[in-house]
């Protein structure tokens, strides 16, 4: 399949890669030479700050667009960074199920950078969370599988050719560093944020698909950003709303959590992102990474020699200690060359500029930051070009060649980890009654990615008669009940299970009276020889706690390809070859997974 695609791929790649293991040319040196001898203490601090602005239509004459006009004008702003959108929903209680993001838009995206940039004295470096793909933020592109599923493959080439996908769309965008690859080994079953967003728990085969990944993005003409620096995968707190402790020596870091990004970094990685947690063998201080010199300086540095970001200044973890000026202050001490999405960004420059001048910050600090930016932007070519064709973005966002990338990924993720009765390839004749469960942790915040969407019409194409019916932990007692007496009159069941690990949610789990149902409907199943079948999600945990499901598929995702998948599994169109990348404490090890051959 990689041979049919590597054609295509090639010509998609039309920006420069990005070798951040050569020197710059003589006239990109002189560039960034030139340009610091020229800049005042408050435009080298400005370098520095990267506020945040939505995707979505942004008028010239807006209150949205004064504002960044406003901060790359008095503020002198280094980069931006662009997050998809919102919408304002009711704020109330009980029942809200109302989910406030939206996504972007493609030719909107690429529309603002191209007027920020015009106003600019000096060209914006522009960033932006694609870590599965553009489409994590902007309608329309390319959406991959989360990271766990690439761990499903074994295959880091498909990280790559997912890099060069991703990299193509950005730059289309006018958008220059993706924060990714995440390089954390999710060794953690109750991390409530890292979860699939990592590549799984090995830190050699993690590794290898961080550095297939950066290898892709630079190849392509993007900034890959190693992240959570130095290692977010053992927490159980969610740094979106407290300060997560890592609590291991340095020797088990430099075991467990730092190899991944040791590899992403001997890929030639151009930039890290600094994690929210606290390290105490590290730094006994009890800070957070951001605010440590030891952990920068001491730990980091000696490794790296890149552009450093700061994790969104916006997060809990930082804001319930400092305030946005402060925070700058702290992270600009430690060690931080961006700081980045400040609540406060305006605030937070003005803060550094006064603390340089009062000789709190020495403007040596500040210059090696600054001229770290200015290369970065010199390595992209921007001070060549810096606008984007919007006629390309048509062209080069989205499309049917990238899908085929992201859907074979896909499909080469998916695991069977048990099959006890031998439910897969599902033998129920075409004339057969299936009963589909959608399985949902809590109803509310789906709005870009509704569960089932594709599941349900699957499952139909190929067994007209199914009946779908959606749970949650807003189902009553006496709906669940009806569906135990509902599970009787159908061939099959079919359950599609949907648990998040959401970044702010502080949520990981089933409702328990959901758990019950399905481990009823698992015991009744096989005193009925009923076939039952269960495709996880998302969080591949959850199915620690549903022992009793005969057979179980895990996807890593949420996503139309993930759906689809499962279903093509169940239904023997495609082979199963995927391994956990994870080990499921008492159930299965890591790289576990029963190996099936299509049936047609």
């Amino acid at each position: 399949m990689l041979r049919r695609l590597a054609a295509p791929l090639a010509i998609l790649t039309l920006t420069a890669a990005v070798d951040t293991q050569q020197p710059l040319d003589k006239a990109a040196r002189a560039w960034v030479d030139g340009t610091m001898k020229k800049l005042s203490i408050e435009q080298l601090v400005g370098q520095m700050i990267f506020p945040a602005f939505n995707s979505t239509y942004m008028s010239s004459d807006s209150d949205d667009y004064d504002r960044l006009a406003k901060l790359i004008h008095e503020s002198h702003v280094g980069g931006v960074i662009a997050f998809g959108g919102s919408e304002p929903v009711p704020q109330v209680m009980l029942n809200n199920t109302y989910g406030a993001v939206i996504l972007g838009q493609p030719l909107e995206l690429a529309s603002i950078h191209n007027r920020l940039q015009a106003i600019s004295a000096l060209p914006l470096l522009t960033t932006s969370d694609f870590e599965w793909g553009v489409q994590m933020r902007i309608a329309g592109a390319t959406k991959f599988p989360r990271a766990m599923a690439f761990g499903a493959t074994g295959d880091p080439q498909l990280a790559y050719e997912a890099g060069k996908v991703v990299a193509a769309e950005m730059r289309a965008l006018g958008v220059h560093v993706n924060f990714a690859p995440v390089a954390d080994v999710n060794n953690n079953p109750r991390n409530p944020v890292i979860n699939i967003r990592s590549f799984g728990e090995d830190p050699k085969q993690a590794g290898a698909m961080v550095a297939g990944w950066v290898r892709g993005l630079q190849e392509g003409g993007v900034l890959a950003t190693l992240k959570h620096y130095p290692g977010h995968g053992d927490t159980d707190v969610d740094s979106h709303l407290g300060l997560p402790l890592v609590a291991h020596p340095r020797e088990r870091l430099e075991q467990v959590e730092l190899p991944p990004f040791h590899a992403g970094f001997d890929a030639g990685a151009a930039a890290v992102m600094v994690a929210h947690i606290e390290l105490p063998s590290i730094d006994p201080e009890k800070v957070p990474a951001t605010f440590s010199s030891k952990v920068i300086n001491t730990l980091l540095r000696p490794r790296f020699n890149g552009l450093i970001f700061s994790d969104a200044m916006k997060m809990q973890a930082i804001t319930e200690m400092a305030s946005p000026g402060d925070a700058a202050i702290r992270a600009v001490k430690a060690g931080i060359d961006v700081v980045l999405d400040s609540p406060d960004p305006a605030a937070a420059a003005a803060a550094v500029v006064a603390a340089v001048k009062s000789g709190d910050v020495p403007r040596e600090r500040i210059e090696q930051s600054a001229r770290r930016v200015l290369e970065a932007k010199a390595r992209l070519g921007l001070h060549k070009s810096r606008t984007v064709n919007l006629d390309s973005v048509g062209l080069s966002v989205g499309g049917r060649r990238h899908d085929a990338v992201a859907r074979t990924i896909s499909e080469r993720s998916i695991t069977l980890i048990k099959d006890a009765r031998n439910y897969v390839p599902l033998s129920t004749p075409r004339t057969g009654s299936v009963l589909y469960l959608s399985v949902l942790d809590y109803p509310s915040g789906w709005r870009i990615a509704a569960p089932s969407r594709a599941v349900i019409p699957e499952l139909r194409r190929r067994w007209p008669t199914v009946e779908a019916v959606e749970i949650s932990d807003r189902t009553t007692p006496q709906e669940l009940d009806l569906v135990r007496a509902m599970a009787d009159n159908y061939d099959a069941i079919v359950a599609g299970i949907f648990v998040r690990a959401s970044s702010g949610s502080g949520r990981l789990d089933l409702a328990a009276p959901v758990v019950r149902l399905l481990q009823d409907l698992g015991r009744g199943s096989e005193r009925r020889s009923q076939p039952f079948v269960a495709a996880f999600f998302g969080n591949p945990y959850a199915s620690i706690y549903i022992p009793e499901i005969p057979t179980m598929l895990v996807t890593y995702d949420f996503s139309d390809y993930a759906e689809s998948s499962a279903v093509k599994a169940l239904a023997g169109e495609i082979p199963i070859n995927g391994r956990l990348p994870i080990g499921l404490p008492g159930l299965f090890p890591i790289g576990h997974g029963i190996q099936r051959n299509s049936t047609r």
